[in-house]
């Protein structure tokens, strides 16, 4: 990152201003072997390849004749160093629900000006 992101992210830490130019002179002093170390501990994550999914629903049982138990079922297809692994997940249509709208507010949180600011300084 460069000098002026850096100082803006340890601006809000509250240190004084003298430690503040110390840790951006060891940062700059040291630039290339810290971007090294960060890369190398960097988790190794799966990445998404593909999806299918099937809606089943029960509609009577012999206990029940007239119940309705929805089930979405999906297969997650992930690669992983040339690999492709495959997840089976089953959930009923309102925790799906929630986990849409879970995921939603994660992605209005990124909008925000600090995230912002977080993802562009770890490019």
């Amino acid at each position: 990152i460069s000098e002026v992101d850096f100082q803006d992210s340890i601006h809000v830490l509250g240190f004084s201003d003298e430690l503040n130019k110390s840790l951006l002179q060891l940062y700059l002093d040291n630039r290339k072997e810290i971007r090294s170390i960060l890369g190398e501990l960097a988790p190794r994550l799966p990445s998404y390849h593909s999806l299918e999914w099937r809606l089943d629903v029960q509609l009577a049982s012999r206990s029940l004749r007239q119940q309705i138990k929805p089930a979405v079922t999906m297969k997650l297809h992930l690669n992983q160093n040339e690999d492709q692994t495959a997840q089976v997940l089953q959930t009923d249509p309102a925790t799906l629900l929630h986990l849409i709208q879970q995921l939603e507010q994660a992605l209005g949180e990124m909008k925000m000006n600090h995230c912002r600011r977080i993802v562009r300084n770890m490019k």
